[in-house]
């Protein structure tokens, strides 16, 4: 209980600061634009490739991560479904289907994970698996939906190189598989511009809540509720499912699956939607109402579970 509502506080607080400069127009008209590029650019690829480059690749082969990974696909798959027969858009389904099962393993599942389940390095997997796969896949995605058909095939294979994101994840990974050890005077400056970015995407998140419409009401009432509903409720059962009659998980196995699974969205999906001016609003309510959601849907999970 005191890991949940501990991990919630914190992003509640820099949220909080975020809608006071966007209330109060601190950083000026395109300050969140700035900060946006900031961490889009900058921020988050410094601090995927810190992360992904000290970290031991070998955690993503075990049947937590396996449990995780196809419940991921399966709410995805669902939302990407519905999309398709509502004609939401690629770039719109997209941003949703990343809100149905991509699942805030940093700033909240860490804490979580430390205070609920005793031990932080349960959500690494999790993260792995989400900034290895999940997100290149996703914003190349993006990027070949917004390109149209003026990009060269050739261009199109080189699309996740030219994405700042998944670079930096991508070299993270080929830095930790070869066993290279970065030089503290390169390494230092890296993770301090990297620990920049989640802060910016909070900042960011809480700037954007100044002046906008009450969730789960305006035009993208539908993909809000069915990501809302998928991510919070469809994603915790789809593992524990698997994890019961697939996987044989049982005890503190399965509650590790099932509280990480039952992780809000990620703030960073709106980052990514605002770079992309894409699903923006989608992204935000998702995220705000899976936030708030998902406090009874943990501790239930850790009572019931636990």
């Amino acid at each position: 209980m005191r890991g949940v509502l501990s991990g919630f506080a914190v992003i509640a607080v820099v949220i909080g600061v975020g809608y006071v400069l966007g209330r109060r127009g601190t950083l000026g008209e395109r300050g969140a634009e700035v900060l946006t590029r900031l961490a889009f650019t900058v921020a988050g690829p410094a601090l995927l490739f810190t992360t992904l480059a000290r970290a031991d690749l070998a955690l993503l082969f075990s049947s937590r991560l396996l449990v995780t990974a196809l419940s991921t696909a399966v709410v995805a798959g669902v939302f990407t479904a519905v999309g398709a027969v509502r004609h939401w858009g690629v770039g719109r389904t997209t941003i949703g289907a990343l809100c149905a099962g991509y699942v805030n393993s940093g700033n909240l599942g860490i804490p979580i994970a430390a205070y609920v389940l005793g031990d932080a390095s349960l959500v690494a997997p999790v993260l792995l698996f989400q900034v290895v796969l999940v997100t290149p896949v996703a914003l190349t995605v993006l990027d070949l939906s917004g390109t149209g058909e003026k990009d060269t095939l050739w261009r199109r294979l080189l699309t996740p190189l030219r994405n700042p994101i998944a670079v930096g994840s991508l070299s993270g990974v080929v830095v930790s598989a070869a066993g290279w050890r970065i030089p503290g005077p390169v390494l230092q400056p890296l993770t301090l511009i990297g620990n920049m970015s989640v802060p910016a995407a909070l900042l960011v998140f809480g700037m954007s809540l100044h002046g906008a419409a009450a969730p789960g009401r305006g035009r993208d009432r539908q993909p809000v509720l069915l990501s809302v509903a998928l991510k919070s409720v469809g994603q915790p059962l789809v593992a524990w499912a698997l994890a019961r009659s697939v996987f044989a998980l049982h005890g503190a196995p399965l509650l590790d699956v099932v509280v990480t699974s039952a992780l809000p969205a990620a703030q960073n999906l709106f980052t990514y939607a605002s770079r992309y001016r894409v699903g923006e609003s989608l992204a935000r309510e998702s995220i705000l109402l899976s936030t708030v959601v998902s406090v009874p849907v943990l501790v239930g999970v850790a009572a019931v579970l636990g």
